[in-house]
C-alpha cells in the first residue's frame, strides 16, 4: 500500500479509531515526514498512562503491518501549539 496521509488516515479509521474511541479517544496525524509517522493520541487516550502501550501493541503494529516502509511510529506527547494559543485566548478574554 502506497504510504500518504490518506491511505495512513484510511488504516486509523478502519482499524486503530474504533477501538480508541470506545475509550473515550481518538488520534491525530501530526507529520509523516518521509518514512517517520508522528501521531498524537487525543480524548481520554491523551493522558492516560497505558497509552504507550496503546501505541507500541495497536497504533505501531497495525500501521507497520500495513505499511512496512514505515521506518518509525512516534507517539508526540506534550501540549500542542494550538491548545496553548487556543488557552492564551481565552485568558486574554477573562482579563479584558
Amino acid at each position: 500500500m502506497e504510504l500518504n496521509k490518506e491511505t495512513v488516515e484510511g488504516v486509523l479509521d478502519r482499524e486503530v479509531r474504533p477501538a480508541l474511541e470506545r475509550h473515550g479517544g481518538d488520534i491525530r496525524v501530526e507529520a509523516l515526514e518521509g518514512d517517520v509517522l508522528r501521531l498524537r493520541l487525543l480524548g481520554q487516550c491523551s493522558g492516560c498512562p497505558s497509552a504507550e502501550l496503546t501505541m507500541e501493541q495497536l497504533v505501531r503494529k497495525t500501521l507497520t503491518e500495513a505499511f512496512p516502509q514505515l521506518r518509525d511510529v512516534v507517539l508526540v506527547t506534550g501540549v500542542s501549539d494550538a491548545l496553548i494559543d487556543e488557552a492564551r485566548r481565552v485568558l486574554r478574554a477573562r482579563h479584558s
